[in-house]
C-alpha cells in the first residue's frame, strides 16, 4: 500500500483524502475497447440525465466549486463535464490508465488525479499549503497556494489540489503502478468520496480485469 500520512493542520481542517491504488498488468492483458465502450455509455447516460442541464443548479453551490472559488479558480471537473457532455469534446483516447479517473470524475463530479508510484520518492505527506511554493507542473511551472491541499514526497511537491500534478509523478504511457487521489474539501461527505473510489476501481477493472486494487481513506 501507499505509504501516506496527513499532517495535523490538514486533520484539523476536516478535509478527507482518499486514494485508489492500482497495479495494472502489461497492456497485452488490457481491454481498451471495453473501457472506451463503457465511457461512451457513461457519457450517453449523463447526457440523458442532464438533458436540462443548468450550471448553477448542478455546480453553483457544489462544495468543490465553492472551494476553488476561494482561490479565484473554476472547478476543472465542471469544465470537463460541460465540454464532454455538451460542447462536443471527444472523450480522450490516449493513456487509458489516466482516463480511468477522468471518466470517474464525469460520473461522480469528484476531483481525482493520477500518479505513478514507481516515480514517487519515499513516503507521501499530505499537508495544508502555507505559502506560494513553486514546483514543476505537468504543464509547466506551477505553485501551491496558502490553504491548498498539497502532497509531497522526498523529492518535493507532487501535487496541489488547485494547481494539479507535478511532471515527475504524473501518469506516463508506461505507468503501471499508480494511485488515483480522491480530493476532499470541507463539508463534503466521505460517502461521496468512497463512491468515487468504487467508481474508479470499477472502470479500472473494465480496462484490466486482472488489475490489483486497494483503497485508503485518510
Amino acid at each position: 500500500m501507499v505509504d501516506i500520512t496527513k499532517d495535523a493542520v490538514l486533520q484539523e481542517r476536516g478535509i478527507c483524502f482518499g486514494l485508489v491504488e492500482v497495479r495494472y498488468p502489461e497492456p497485452e492483458a488490457w481491454q481498451p475497447e471495453a473501457f472506451y465502450a463503457a465511457a461512451d455509455e457513461v457519457i450517453c447516460s449523463l447526457r440523458e440525465e442532464y438533458r436540462d442541464y443548468d450550471r448553477k443548479a448542478v455546480f453553483g453551490e457544489h462544495p468543490y466549486s465553492r472551494f476553488f472559488k476561494k482561490f479565484k479558480k473554476t472547478y476543472p471537473v465542471m469544465l470537463q463535464f460541460e465540454s464532454c457532455l455538451f460542447q462536443g469534446r471527444p472523450f480522450p483516447h490516449g493513456n487509458p490508465v489516466a482516463e480511468v479517473p477522468f471518466l470517474a470524475e464525469l460520473r461522480t463530479r469528484v476531483l481525482m488525479g493520477t500518479h505513478d508510484l514507481d516515480r514517487v520518492r519515499g513516503p507521501i505527506l499530505l499537508c495544508s499549503g502555507t505559502e506560494k511554493e513553486l514546483f514543476p507542473g505537468m504543464r509547466g511551472e506551477a505553485h501551491t497556494y496558502p490553504n491548498d491541499v498539497v502532497g509531497r514526497d522526498d523529492g518535493g511537491v507532487i501535487f496541489s489540489m488547485i494547481a494539479g500534478a507535478d511532471d515527475r509523478t504524473c501518469a506516463h504511457p508506461e505507468s503501471r503502478h499508480v494511485f488515483y487521489p480522491v480530493f476532499g474539501v470541507p463539508n463534503f461527505s466521505v460517502e461521496a468520496m468512497e463512491e468515487a473510489q468504487r467508481t474508479a476501481a470499477a472502470y479500472a477493472r473494465i480496462l484490466a480485469p486482472d488489475a490489483e486494487i486497494a483503497f485508503q481513506m485518510l
